[in-house]
């Protein structure tokens, strides 16, 4: 599929043009407005058949498609009841019309505000979120399939307001939206590949082509010897049981004040979870593929920040590795030191996201960040505390954790926030190392985060656990979270810092 091209316009510019489809919100009076009424006589009464007909009921996020003679090829009524809407209901509506849009099979779409009632606060918001959504619908997995499915055939969604300033800030957040739902297909793309296709040399790639072009951004990645030579052991140890080579994938983003502190997302990447040496159950093996969904978030991210323009800093980290079993794999037991020379004891090979993250942790600290994120499909034990509905957080700044909350109720990319307890740590007590990497069966998510808070000391730090929110297994495939809430995240920094 194409681009999808976003543009907003005066009613009566575009009423001269056809469209091979009109979108019109009604609601469950059915009464219709002067663009609703021009509609129903162009339509040589097919709309108000449609309406005596009872067949829609104009209730929230109800969808009724029409062929027209008219000048618009296609009629698609979308209910929006007879109240303001909330942002519950507004929800429920972007993402009906995105889907029922979508499955028209039309080129190109305008939609008028109808009885859609629209607060001015909730304006961008609402172009924004319709924006993402249809970005987001439109995404079809196709590389490894021989016969994918058809890709939608939607490239042009036009916004049709008589008011000016409306006009304006709607083009805005219209495109804003686009390039984060954009962002968030990146992160599905990448989660979705198989773990032979998307390798750490692959993620490199992936970061190396968001830079090309852009003379605000760089890329540097370091091999297994530049990473030795830092002291990064406890990544290494991770990749000791594969051939595949692990890379530390460093992104920067300058689009900010010379000088000024940086954002930094850290990510997970490992590209297939086996378990290593404490080797996964064989049922369900298949989706750690997923594992290094952490990271596509961050290049998802990274992309849609890029294509915005921001006016901010921003460095992504990335550790990609696989995790394997061999006779050259870490072994429970061992002992590994990491780059900030704190000793872990390998208690457990299957808990190895820790392990490649506490070294990118420690690398952060060169960029003397104004707030570091780590992102990791971390612990099934988020999973049992949160389900799929929301990503887990921990942080050592209650300004940086109410900031990520806020920008994930924005983005309808939600967060819980967790507990970060010194009580906790004493669970990760080791008698051979300085810690253990697992703190035992009790808050299994908690302590997991209670050793990454050691090796983020010295910054405002922040932990997303997305092991529960980043894929789905029925049907199976990423989500591309916590892209919005990190996109927003970073816009509401750009505006305010």
């Amino acid at each position: 599929m194409a681009a999808l091209r976003f543009s907003a316009s005066d009613p009566q510019k575009a009423s001269a043009k056809s469209t091979q489809c009109a979108i019109l919100p009604v609601g469950s009076s059915l009464r219709l407005d002067d663009a609703g009424r021009a509609l129903a006589k162009d339509s040589a009464g097919v709309l108000s058949a449609a309406l005596k007909g009872g067949e829609f009921k104009g209730q929230v996020g109800e969808t009724l498609l029409l062929h027209s003679p008219g000048a618009a090829q296609r009629i698609l009524l979308i209910g929006v009841g007879d109240t303001k809407p909330t942002r519950g209901d507004y929800l429920k509506i972007s993402r009906s019309l995105a889907r029922a849009l979508l499955a028209s099979k039309a080129k190109d779409a305008q939609m008028h505000l109808g009885a859609l009632k629209v607060g001015s606060s909730d304006w961008e918001w609402l172009c924004q979120r319709l924006a993402t959504d249809l970005v987001y619908h439109a995404y079809r997995y196709a590389l490894t399939l021989s016969k994918p499915k058809p890709a939608p055939t939607l490239n042009r969604f036009v916004l049709l307001s008589g008011d000016t300033a409306l006009l304006r800030r709607a083009r805005s957040a219209l495109n804003r939206g686009g390039q984060a739902g954009g962002g968030i297909n990146l992160a599905r793309e990448l989660a979705n590949l198989p773990a032979n296709y998307c390798t750490p040399e692959h993620l490199a790639k992936e970061a190396r082509k968001l830079a090309r072009g852009n003379d605000k951004a760089s890329c540097k990645i370091l091999n297994e010897k530049a990473m030795a030579e830092l002291g990064m052991h406890s990544l290494l140890s991770v990749t000791a049981g594969t051939a595949t080579p692990a890379k530390l994938i460093v992104l920067e983003y300058k689009g900010g004040k010379r000088g000024a502190a940086p954002h930094v997302l850290v990510g997970k990447g490992i590209t297939f979870d086996s378990g290593g040496i404490s080797l996964k159950p064989g049922a369900k093996m298949d989706e750690m593929k997923f594992d290094m969904g952490g990271a596509a978030s961050v290049l998802g991210t990274m992309q849609a920040v890029m294509e915005m323009a921001l006016p901010i800093n921003v460095v992504a980290i990335i550790a990609a590795a696989e995790n394997m079993p061999s006779g050259t794999a870490t072994k429970p037991g061992d002992v590994i030191t990491s780059m900030a020379g704190i000793t872990i004891e390998v208690l457990n090979t299957d808990a190895e996201g820790r392990l490649v993250l506490c070294d990118a942790l420690t690398y952060a600290e060169r960029f003397k960040p104004a707030s570091v994120v780590d992102i990791a499909t971390l612990t099934g034990a988020c999973v049992v505390a949160l389900g799929s509905h929301a990503s887990g957080l921990y942080a050592n700044d209650d300004k940086l954790a109410e900031q990520l909350l806020d920008a994930g109720t924005t983005s309808h990319d939600r967060a819980w926030r967790m507990p970060l307890w010194d009580e906790y740590q004493r669970q990760l007590d080791s008698n051979f190392a300085d810690m253990g990497n697992i703190g035992g069966p009790g808050g299994g998510s908690v302590t997991a985060a209670c050793f990454l808070s050691r090796f983020a000391t010295k910054y405002n730090w922040a932990h997303l656990d997305i092991a529960g929110s980043a894929w789905d297994s029925a049907p199976k495939g990423a989500t591309g979270r916590p892209v919005g809430l990190l996109t927003q995240y970073l816009c509401d920094r750009a505006s305010t810092d």
